[in-house]
C-alpha cells in the first residue's frame, strides 16, 4: 500500500496517476475532501489521524506542505511555514516510523539551500536558507533523516527545482498566461539561469528513489539540465504559443525602477504588489542547481525537454 499526502495537489495528483499506471494501490491524504474510497481528510497536526492513515502502508510519499510563493507580508508567515513544513513533516515521519512504514520520500525544495547567486549549486553548497519556507524545509529534511536512522526506515529527501506542467499554479504557469494575453514585458537578456523540472520527471524521480536501496538516507536535487534565462523563457513561451518573436526588450533600469515603486507601495499599503524586487529577482536573477548526484548515483535524468514541457503546460 502507498500513501500519498497532498493527494489533491499538483504533484500529488500526477504521482498517484503514475503509481496507479504502475499497478500500485494508493491511499490518499489531504486537507481537501475527496470522493475516492481509501482517503483520509486530515491535517498534519493531527497525530492520531496520521497514525491511522499510515496503518498497513509500505511506501509513503510526502507531497503536502505549505506552498512557497512570493514572500508573504503577513506577520505570522514564518510561524505558518514552520508549523506546516517542519512540524507537520516531523509528525508524519514519526507516525510512519511507529506504524512500520518501510519507505518514506519527502518532497523538499532547492529553497532549503543557500541562494547560489550566479553559481550552479549542488547538494553540498555551503550556507543556510534565507526564507522562512527554506528554513522549515531544511529542518524537515533533518527530521526525516534522523527518524529514518532511528526506525531503520528507507528515507529520501528530494530538493525540487521549480516544478511546472499542466495544472500547475506556479510562477511559470502565471508567466505563460500573461505572455498569452500580451501582458508580459519582453525581458532583457541578463544571462541568468533558472532551474526547473517538469512534473512528470518529478514523478519518475520519486518512484525511483523509493525503490532503489542506494537512495536510502540521501538528499538529491531534482532538476533538468535546461536552466534558461528569463528572456529565454519568455521567447520559448511565445514560440510555444505560436506568437511572433519579440524583437525589443524593456531596459533593465526601467524594470528596477518599477520594482522599487512596487516595494514602496507595499510598505505604504501592507499589500503584495504584482511587481516588486522579489518578482524582479525571479525574472532576472539566477537560481541554478545541479542534478549531477541523482544522475550519477541512480541514473535518473530529466526526459521532458523544455519545448515539450511548455507545450504540455500550455495545452498545445
Amino acid at each position: 500500500m502507498n500513501l500519498v499526502t497532498g493527494a489533491t495537489g499538483f504533484i500529488g495528483q500526477r504521482l498517484i496517476r503514475a503509481l496507479e499506471a504502475d499497478g500500485a494501490t494508493c491511499r490518499r491524504l489531504s486537507r481537501q475532501p475527496m470522493s475516492c474510497a481509501d482517503a483520509f481528510v486530515a491535517d498534519l497536526a493531527d497525530k492520531a489521524a496520521l497514525t491511522a492513515a499510515c496503518s498497513g502502508v509500505d511506501r509513503l510519499f510526502h507531497c503536502a506542505g505549505h506552498a512557497h510563493a512570493f514572500g508573504s507580508l503577513a506577520s505570522d508567515d514564518a510561524t505558518i511555514q514552520w508549523q506546516a513544513n517542519f512540524e507537520g513533516t516531523r509528525n508524519l515521519v514519526e507516525a510512519a516510523g511507529q506504524s512500520g512504514v518501510r519507505r518514506f520520500v519527502f518532497l523538499s525544495s532547492v529553497k532549503a539551500m543557500a541562494e547560489p547567486g550566479g553559481c550552479c549549486a549542488d547538494e553540498d553548497f555551503p550556507g543556510q536558507p534565507e526564507t522562512a519556507y527554506g528554513q522549515a524545509k531544511r529542518a524537515a529534511e533533518a527530521a526525516v533523516l534522523e527518524a529514518g536512522g532511528r526506525y531503520g526506515m528507507h528515507v529520501v529527501n528530494l530538493r525540487l527545482a521549480m516544478v511546472y506542467g499542466s495544472g500547475g499554479r506556479g510562477n511559470l504557469e502565471r508567466m505563460g498566461r500573461l505572455v498569452k494575453r500580451g501582458l508580459f514585458p519582453p525581458l532583457p537578456e541578463t544571462a541568468n539561469h533558472r532551474s526547473l523540472v517538469h512534473v512528470d520527471d518529478v514523478a519518475a524521480a520519486i518512484r525511483l528513489v523509493a525503490n532503489d536501496p542506494r537512495a536510502s538516507g540521501r538528499t538529491y536535487i531534482v532538476a533538468s539540465h535546461a536552466a534558461p534565462s528569463g528572456r529565454e523563457l519568455f521567447d520559448a513561451l511565445r514560440s510555444t504559443l505560436e506568437m511572433p518573436r519579440c524583437s525589443w526588450e524593456v531596459p533593465a533600469f526601467l524594470l528596477r525602477f518599477a520594482a522599487i515603486g512596487g516595494d514602496a507601495l507595499e510598505m505604504l499599503t501592507s499589500r503584495r504588489m504584482p511587481f516588486d524586487s522579489e518578482v524582479l529577482d525571479r525574472l532576472m536573477g539566477s537560481a541554478w542547481f545541479s542534478p549531477a548526484r541523482i544522475e550519477r548515483e541512480l541514473g535518473w535524468r530529466a526526459k521532458v525537454s523544455l519545448a515539450a514541457g511548455l507545450a504540455e503546460m500550455l495545452g498545445k
